[in-house]
């Protein structure tokens, strides 16, 4: 746990008994975003064989890069109910930890163009979409992809040559 302080309220001292909560419906948005990046990779992943390139989110909204030369003329409107589908099929979330040691090929549980292991870990967080998508991965998700919502996007964008970037909301 971190506690971020205020300019007006500084850190208290080692040791200080203090009180904390989150911020649920902030939290639970970032959770069904994130969990929408994992179905909108494997969608992408699956469909077109592209890796991701790049991403970023914010409550409610994101945005992934793949390496996608050409696309469908269809492609927004395909790749939307491609998501929807999948987040309709309600597939359940499982995470699990694996030693470092057990992993023989990292590049098969990431859905990015470039995998690193970094130094010193002894075991990889690996979060499984049953079904639908396996990664190494470190942040928070929904229980089933149900519980993600609708998955709208909305816009794709050219990033240069074979580049393609995808902005979605999550409603």
């Amino acid at each position: 746990m971190y506690l971020i302080p205020h300019e007006a309220d500084p850190l208290p001292p080692v040791g200080t008994a203090v009180r904390g909560a989150l911020d649920d419906e902030r939290r639970s948005l970032l959770m069904r975003t994130h969990s929408g990046m994992h179905v909108l990779s494997a969608v992408v992943f699956r469909d077109f064989a592209a890796k991701v390139t790049g991403s970023a989110m914010d409550p409610g909204l994101g945005r992934m890069d793949f390496n996608l030369v050409d696309l469908p003329g269809d492609f927004k409107s395909a790749i939307e109910d491609a998501c929807n589908a999948a987040i309709q099929v309600d597939h359940r979330v499982q995470v699990r930890f694996v030693p470092t040691e057990q992993i023989a090929n990292m590049a098969e549980l990431s859905r990015a163009e470039e995998v690193r292991i970094p130094e010193g870990l002894s075991e990889v967080r690996i979060v499984d979409l049953i079904g639908l998508d396996v990664q190494a991965d470190g942040g928070t998700h929904v229980a089933s992809t149900r519980q993600i919502g609708h998955f709208r996007v909305l816009k794709t964008e050219s990033k240069g040559r074979g580049f393609r970037r995808i902005r979605f909301a999550i409603e």
